[in-house]
């Protein structure tokens, strides 16, 4: 019974891990969400934002600072004073030298901000800023599903040309075949069974050169998703595909602009700042301070105690008109965020129109591929029956299967299309989900 409930206990883990490895478009765009490096490192930047506007914030706090001193005065620095003051001659002057040869300091100090006009725009900048590294990870996530999704649909055009070239190379053996058979019987000369030798062969070299780019989407995909490229998956080919991404036209969202409208926001903050700069800062501080003399020559030794606290005001009366040409600078780059945002919101609606007529295009390109994809087939079927009995050449053969390859080619290339505008339409409206 253990060896029955183990066995049984990996069979099913081992089918769980087969089937986690089955992803459709919805799994790989999840898997990118959560696992793809530029997204993660978008995520990174609204973190390291928040981050150091908690650096900024703490600045407000108190600051204690600690700071100790030992000085050896080699030679003790003297001073001139008035010999009078020490009962000498007046207007004559003496040497005096004040202090010991041994010096040890120690100061606590106590800083606290009381008032900074550039630290309350630095954190209207932070705040802004968060905005700004949000709506990039917007863009980002818009950009990297953008790039899953169209890598997931080109995988699958590949798949779908591959089981047709597959298909036509099976039906290409069975002509062979046959015609091998009539070539021995002295019905066809070995001419006829040269020419769909040849057709066989470019078939194969097709075949080949799509499983080339097959494997390439697959890795490319892989990177993508964040999954190892020595890694085993599956990528499923379910009825979704087929169907239209067009869910939700309505949630229309356009990252670039809310991205030049905050970038508006901060040069607004800048133009504030600048202005703030002229006013002064203001700030409180308390002191301790601890001084220990020595004089080890007469034994001498003292401890001095200090304390004292006040305000410091910090104002730059002239900075050289430096603000003066900061805040022209300012007003021409908020001309041109202006302009740059009414530019980009037309070339972002046209942008959007002419996607949304590409999908009707496209769409009426891909029901049209598929009529002329049934009819090759039906003209392929035809002339393959007459061939095999012998009422037709092998050019007549040729030409139809050359035709029902291109038809199918068409087909493949009109879905690719049709999902490339849906895609592209979705992205102009940032709403690909």
């Amino acid at each position: 019974m253990k060896f029955l409930f183990t066995f049984l206990f990996f069979s099913f883990f081992n089918a769980t891990v087969i089937l986690a490895q089955q992803l459709d478009l919805n799994a790989c765009l999840q898997m990118a969400d959560t696992a793809n490096p530029t997204l993660r490192n978008a995520q990174l930047d609204i973190e390291i934002n928040g981050k150091n506007r908690s650096a900024y914030l703490a600045s407000r706090l108190p600051q204690i600072t600690f700071s100790g001193d030992y000085k050896y005065n080699a030679i003790i620095p003297g001073q001139v004073v008035p010999a009078a003051f020490f009962g000498g001659t007046p207007g004559t002057f003496s040497t005096v030298q004040f202090g010991v040869p041994y010096n040890l300091s120690s100061t606590v100090q106590l800083t606290q901000i009381l008032f900074n006009p550039q630290l309350e725009y630095g954190l209207a900048a932070l705040r802004i800023n968060a905005e700004i590294v949000t709506i990039q990870e917007k863009l980002a996530t818009q950009d990297i599903k953008y790039q899953v999704a169209s890598t997931f649909f080109n995988l699958q055009a590949i798949k779908k040309q591959l089981n047709y070239v597959d298909g036509n190379i099976k039906n290409m053996d069975k002509l062979l075949l046959n015609m091998e058979s009539m070539v021995k019987q002295g019905l066809v000369i070995q001419t006829e069974l040269d020419k769909l030798t040849i057709s066989r062969l470019t078939l194969s070299n097709t075949a080949t050169s799509l499983k080339a780019t097959h494997d390439q989407l697959e890795t490319l995909l892989k990177i993508f998703i964040g999954l190892d490229m020595q890694s085993k998956a599956e990528f499923l080919a379910d009825e979704t595909v087929e169907q239209s991404l067009l869910v939700d036209n309505n949630a229309i969202s356009y990252p670039e602009i809310e991205l030049l409208s905050a970038q508006q926001k901060m040069n607004l903050e800048e133009h504030k700042g600048n202005n703030m700069a002229y006013l002064p800062s203001l700030s409180f501080y308390a002191a301790y301070n601890y001084n220990y003399n020595m004089k080890p020559e007469d034994d001498f030794r003292k401890g001095i105690e200090g304390a004292f606290i006040g305000l410091r005001v910090d104002w730059k009366l002239f900075d050289g008109l430096e603000k003066v040409h900061k805040q022209k600078a300012n007003v021409l780059n908020a001309e041109k965020l202006n302009n740059q945002k009414d530019l980009l919101s037309k070339q972002l609606e046209l942008k959007a129109m002419n996607a949304k007529r590409q999908i009707e295009v496209q769409t009426n390109a891909l029901k049209l591929s598929k009529e002329q994809l049934k009819l090759a087939q039906s003209i392929y079927d035809q002339t393959s029956s007459k061939f095999t009995l012998g009422t037709i050449g092998s050019n007549d053969l040729i030409t139809a299967d050359n035709g029902l390859q291109q038809a199918q080619t068409n087909v493949v290339a009109a879905y690719i299309q049709l999902r490339q505008a849906e895609l592209d339409y979705l992205r102009s409206i940032g709403n690909i989900k």
